[in-house]
């Protein structure tokens, strides 16, 4: 029966975000239940995407990404695919009419990192957009079941939520993009000669990301508010960390939240959000 086969996939796209992050997973734990199935099979098949261009050293990446991104639109087509993390994908695709355009942006930004190490504002704009802007959409039409006024409105806040995660990625891992990728995201930035003013520039945008993304959490429904809130809190925690950190610290090491600290701000966003001191 191909439901075996459906449960056997949605288990698979939720151990992946099991595996990979702690933090979603706590975020997904805090969504009510019906969103918990969707989300996990958009951050597998994101995570799967980004295993590719940052893991899979000694493999041809450039035709592992060509295939992936060929069984992807095949899985979404037919409604089906053999991989369990696409055909999780597939289905959370067709239930919540999540168009192929932002897709297709994803894949777009994942093949950047094949091609582009350095970028200019103009990239650097084009592949946020593509690598965590649509992510966020893509979350966001399941927290919206179809109602679009809702997810017009909140469109701006949740590309910003996106923005704001990925650059702090950025900047935790500053290190091993810039020394093991040869990446340098930001543009106008030589990582070789990172300073604190450029720190501070790159802290100032991020931060206007967060407060314009908090807005849009504000108007989320519970169900989905919830969970949310939490991913932002945590990141937030993470950022305010790094921009305690001196430069030396984070161009030498990846800054991190100790789990024992995660449990903790799992609990404070909740009281937060549900009293509304957010």
């Amino acid at each position: 029966m191909k439901a075996i086969f459906d449960g056997l996939s949605a288990q698979f796209s939720e151990q992946t975000t099991k595996k990979y992050s702690t933090s979603f997973s706590l975020g997904i734990k805090f969504l009510d239940k019906e969103f918990h199935g969707p989300v996990y099979a958009i951050y597998g098949f994101v995570r799967f995407a980004d295993e590719i261009v940052d893991s899979f050293h000694g493999f041809d990446k450039q035709e592992l990404l060509n295939k992936f991104c060929d069984d992807t639109a095949h899985a979404i087509q037919h409604k089906i695919s053999l991989n369990p993390i696409l055909n999780s994908f597939q289905q959370t695709v067709c239930a919540y009419n999540i168009e192929m355009p932002l897709i297709e942006t994803f894949l777009q930004s994942m093949k950047m990192d094949l091609q582009q190490g350095e970028h200019n504002c103009e990239s650097f704009k084009k592949y946020i957009l593509g690598s965590a802007e649509v992510v966020g959409l893509m979350c966001l039409r399941v927290f919206t079941k179809g109602d679009n006024d809702m997810y017009q409105r909140l469109k701006p806040s949740a590309m910003k939520l996106g923005s704001a995660f990925q650059k702090v990625n950025f900047l935790r891992d500053a290190k091993d993009d810039f020394e093991v990728l040869g990446r340098n995201y930001f543009p106008n930035v030589n990582f070789a000669q990172f300073n604190q003013e450029q720190k501070l520039l790159i802290e100032k945008d991020i931060n206007d990301d967060f407060s314009e993304a908090l807005e849009g959490i504000r108007q989320l429904p519970n169900g989905s508010g919830r969970g949310v809130y939490l991913a932002y809190y945590y990141y937030k925690k993470l950022f305010d960390k790094i921009r305690r950190s001196p430069v030396e610290k984070v161009m030498s090491e990846r800054i991190r939240i100790p789990n024992s600290n995660k449990v903790v701000f799992m609990f404070n966003s909740y009281l937060r959000h549900q009293l509304n001191m957010f």
